[in-house]
């Protein structure tokens, strides 16, 4: 618990300092983060981060631990939508993506590529739905959400038994 009150005490420092600054602040780097570039992929950058600051003790030993962490930050983000404005809601989703690629880290999975995966997965089942539609002589713009979800699953489906 001690390292987590010090991450959060680091972090609303951090986020001070870039509400004085600006979004895309990022502070000089010195110490052990040093080095890691800002031109990386965010959540490629956040593992090589994060990465550095475990070598040095700074890390869960247990994903489960992140895992609670995630669910932390998806409060935080509810809280962000029932209270807070565009500023506070966007620090709020860096924070839930920031511990994604964590999570991420602890399980030996790279981020970029489970997502790319991720998106070529939605992008094949959205596909369906517009085939699908299509066969109808309809557009998704034409189709309620609820016709559209029921063709996601069926898509889902398909990719199951495949």
């Amino acid at each position: 618990k001690g390292a987590w009150d010090r991450i959060k005490a680091e972090e609303k420092a951090e986020k001070a300092a870039r509400r004085g600054k600006g979004a895309d602040f990022v502070p000089q780097e010195q110490g052990v983060l040093a080095g890691v570039p800002t031109t990386l992929p965010g959540l490629t950058r956040a593992v090589k981060l994060q990465d550095k600051a475990g070598k040095v003790g700074f890390d869960w030993n247990d994903p489960r631990a992140v895992i609670a962490k995630m669910r932390e930050e998806l409060d935080e983000v509810e809280q962000a939508l029932d209270h807070g404005g565009a500023a506070e809601r966007t620090e709020e989703i860096g924070d839930l993506l920031f511990v994604t690629a964590n999570l991420a880290r602890h399980l030996d999975v790279d981020p970029e590529r489970a997502l790319r995966g991720a998106n070529a997965k939605f992008q094949s089942r959205f596909a369906h739905i517009e085939r699908r539609l299509a066969a109808l002589g309809r557009s998704p713009a034409q189709a309620t959400l609820e016709e559209m979800d029921a063709l996601w699953n069926e898509a889902r489906a398909e990719d199951k038994r495949a």
